[in-house]
């Protein structure tokens, strides 16, 4: 049978909330849709809300049973949804199944293990580390049962050769230069006045508080920066996740107590409207992003094409895609040097320098140079399918 042209291909989701992975399976999904495929995203959606953004391609929200309290009772859950949602016949009527994440990995390997399906992709944008047995078995499961893996960085690239003796296509990640730039909006203002910013500087942590995005030690180096800002605001946003970080959450609570900032001084938003997000990095004078571990760093890419410096760990992926004259670089690890990178972020000598290099480094992450090393190894998933 020869390939066929044009593909349709169902890239699945482990949910319909704005996070790293997510925002990659509907920008992909809308990319390969502008070049003329045929996708739809799928993922569970037990609020009934829909996925928090429309893309250009069709979506597809999965119905979702009420899942346990604990963490592998929803995994449980979740994959089971997938399974009977794909039971049906007219559900799989596509030449590529694409999984994003560990939970729908796991809903295709069974899929594939009871006949329904033929091969398939896993993309991995990170791995967690589980002491459960349970957990690290089905996050195996979802990178030893692929067919075809993708990454986002070399990084992880070379964790699943080491780890796993896999191969994976590199693809990065790619931002939407129209929807996130410099270009003020009247929104703008509408959003700095929402969230009660009048003064200044903006400093903005993106991913909630987690241990992986090193909210702690945000936090404490933003308490040095006040000591010459005593205007300065932190703004936290975000911080959907299935994962419970409700110990560190609570850690963090008490040293903001013992900081001695007053309230205002820090503001912690929790998910903000897909829409307000534009406006929400330009508000910002400067992202702080020092992460411990990424997969890549999406919002990296967000806040350059707003025209937002950027405070950055010395760390891989992000050593892979930002040259060192793009961002304020920083040991993660240490209070004092994140401090000092927020500083010079802050100096209008040093930061103009830094936001025209990155506006050059978001120009070059387009969706659809992210798309477009996928479409080999499709095709070569529907050639073993046919052989």
């Amino acid at each position: 049978m020869s390939k066929p042209r044009r593909l349709r291909i169902a890239l699945l989701a482990h949910s319909t909330i704005p996070r790293g992975g997510v925002v990659h399976a509907l920008e992909l999904g809308a990319a390969l849709a502008r070049m003329g495929h045929e996708v739809a995203v799928h993922a569970p959606d037990p609020a009934g809300k829909g996925f928090f953004r429309r893309p250009l391609c069709r979506t597809v929200c999965v119905p979702a049973t009420p899942a346990g309290k604990t963490l592998i009772e929803m995994i449980e859950a979740r994959v089971a949804d997938y399974v009977r949602f794909f039971e049906a016949a007219s559900h799989r009527e596509f030449d590529v199944f694409h999984a994003q994440d560990g939970i729908s990995a796991n809903a295709l390997a069974t899929l594939k293990e009871h006949g329904l399906i033929g091969p398939f992709a896993r993309t991995v944008h990170h791995l967690d580390q589980f002491h459960d047995p349970m957990l690290q078995a089905l996050q195996d499961r979802a990178i030893t049962s692929a067919d075809r893996l993708f990454v986002v960085s070399r990084l992880w690239h070379d964790r699943l050769a080491r780890g796993y003796g896999r191969d994976a296509t590199v693809v990065g990640n790619g931002v939407d230069t129209e929807r996130f730039s410099q270009r003020a909006h009247p929104q703008d203002a509408a959003l700095r006045e929402r969230l009660a910013v009048r003064h200044g500087p903006v400093i903005l942590s993106v991913g909630g508080v987690e241990e992986r995005k090193n909210t702690h030690r945000i936090l404490q180096a933003f308490q040095v920066l006040r000591e010459a800002w005593p205007n300065a605001c932190l703004i936290i946003a975000g911080g959907s996740s299935l994962l419970d970080h409700s110990a560190y959450q609570s850690q963090f609570a008490e040293l903001f107590r013992a900081s001695g900032l007053p309230p205002e001084a820090v503001l912690r938003t929790g998910s903000i409207p897909d829409a307000d997000m534009p406006s929400l990095y330009r508000v910002a004078d400067a992202l702080v992003f020092p992460s411990l571990e990424e997969g890549f760093g999406l919002v990296v890419l967000e806040a350059m094409a707003s025209g937002v410096p950027v405070v950055i760990s010395h760390l891989p992926p992000f050593t892979e895609y930002l040259g060192e004259d793009a961002a304020f670089w920083c040991d993660p690890c240490d209070v004092a040097s994140i401090a000092a990178a927020m500083l010079r972020a802050l100096d209008p000598r040093r930061r103009w320098p830094k936001i025209i290099r990155g506006l050059d480094v978001a120009r070059r992450h387009d969706w659809i140079k992210t798309a477009k090393p996928h479409l080999p190894d499709y095709f070569s998933l529907i050639e073993h399918a046919y052989a």
